[in-house]
């Protein structure tokens, strides 16, 4: 369970959020509400329900960075989703009892993950006994499922008494060896379980080879790969052995109906009346309408057993350029009481962006290009050159926030990051500054034309 305050969440989520103070606020408090709500008695707290939040913003200012980093930093199962992607029932698209199905497979990759971690020493033993017994006895064929089935496997005569202790050296010898590495790049043939992609059944969250899974035996293939890879191999199905997967699903529900966040991005563009009758316009509040049973708290049914959406925290986003908040049904809007505007980003923005998160893009291009021997530092006015150009670009063009400091880092950096390379380049230092940005840029900023910076 989560025990951070407020405060400290906001100053976990300004190592990589620039702004947005408002927003970083709302989404602590309803964060802290979760455990104060686990501290009441049973019989209120069932009561207590989440506060949803809709941040109403313009693209590219942090909402979706700011859900998924709070979903990460408590380790909550965290979905996003396009409300776009979704329609009314009886027209093309996907049905809305998806996100939930979406949110327990990520909930179960938590949870596994996690488990994982728990029982890795051991499956790396129990993969390392296994690599010494193919060693010393080699897979000579496929086993038939067949046979398997029919019981005709067959026995493997008994060795005498020299043989055995004879093996019991080479075996010894073989962990050894393991154990310091001396093995890892020898090759050496293991069975593996062969994969094939199933599709699903429309509408559902059923598996067709998951269904056939149970009838029929699996396939088996060999494979000859180092000793390295094989571990690597053999650990994966060590583990999976290790881990208890009916615990695994229950965990993951639990934590799903407890802890997930749900992410509906781009509400806006279902937002709005159709008043012509045609056209996309007609599902736009059916869609709505589908959305609200899920946010109001219902059960959904998944493969993995029921799952209740009562106390699931649903953050909606939208720009809302065209429709308004008020255009959405007064159902939904009742559902989501903590509505927080995000700002647009100023020219100190969009320069603190560029240097102050902890994957701050200079970083970014700093590691990328030392890999190739280059050594990049942009000095104080080539930053203040890029944030103008970028905030520049947004206030005369399409608006894409912070996204428009990819693009035109991008173009300052082509002609560096393409020569960069060579296993025997030498160690290179260069200095980025404002009169490099402008030879790079030249002519954009005379003919305001900045239209190659539109992604």
């Amino acid at each position: 369970m989560n025990r951070l305050t407020p405060a400290q969440t906001v100053k976990e989520l300004d190592k990589y959020i620039v702004g947005q103070d408002d927003a970083k606020k709302a989404v602590a408090v309803a964060l802290r509400n979760r455990y104060r709500r686990m501290q009441l008695p049973e019989d209120i707290r069932e009561e207590v329900t989440p506060k949803n939040i809709l941040m109403v913003g313009p693209t590219g200012v942090g909402k979706t960075e700011i859900a998924r980093r709070l979903a990460k930093l408590v380790d909550a199962p965290f979905v996003k989703v396009e409300a776009t992607k979704f329609t009314e029932v009886g027209y093309v698209g996907r049905d809305v009892d998806s996100i939930i199905r979406d949110l327990v497979e990520a909930g179960i990759r938590l949870v596994k993950e996690q488990q994982t971690e728990q029982v890795h020493d051991m499956a790396v033993q129990a993969a390392n006994n296994r690599l010494v017994e193919l060693m010393l006895h080699p897979v000579k064929k496929k086993t038939n499922p067949i046979d398997i089935i029919l019981g005709n496997t067959r026995k493997e005569p008994e060795l005498p008494a020299e043989e055995k202790e004879k093996l019991s050296v080479r075996r010894e010898d073989l962990r050894t060896m393991l154990a310091e590495g001396k093995l890892e790049n020898e090759l050496v043939e293991i069975e593996v379980e062969e994969r094939t992609i199933g599709a699903e059944i429309p509408g559902t969250d059923l598996n067709i080879n998951d269904m056939m899974g149970g009838i029929m035996p699996r396939k088996t293939k060999l494979r000859r790969v180092t000793v390295s890879e094989a571990r690597r191999i053999l650990t994966a199905e060590e583990e999976d052995t290790l881990i208890d997967m009916d615990k695994v699903y229950t965990d993951a529900i639990t934590r799903v109906e407890q802890d997930g966040i749900v992410f509906i991005d781009e509400i806006d563009k279902v937002a709005g009346k159709g008043s012509s009758g045609h056209g996309p316009d007609v599902s736009r509040e059916g869609v709505q309408r589908d959305i609200l049973p899920i946010v109001e708290g219902c059960t959904v049914s998944t493969k993995y057993g029921p799952v209740r959406t009562d106390h699931i925290l649903f953050i909606a986003a939208g720009a809302f350029h065209v429709s308004k908040v008020s255009d959405l049904i007064p159902e939904l809007q009742g559902r989501f009481p903590v509505r927080v505007d995000l700002k647009p980003l100023s020219r100190e923005d969009y320069k603190r962006i560029l240097t102050q998160p902890h994957n701050a893009l200079i970083k970014q291009y700093k590691a990328l290009l030392a890999v190739d021997s280059v050594h990049l530092e942009f000095d104080d006015s080539a930053l203040e050159l890029i944030a103008d150009y970028a905030f520049t670009t947004n206030e005369n063009n399409e608006n894409i926030g912070a996204r428009r400091l990819h693009t035109v880092l991008e173009h300052i950096l082509s002609d560096i990051a393409f020569n960069a390379g060579g296993g025997d380049a030498p160690e290179i230092d260069v200095l980025v500054n404002a009169e490099y940005i402008k030879k790079q840029l030249e002519g954009t900023e005379k003919s305001n034309d900045l239209t190659r910076f539109i992604l």
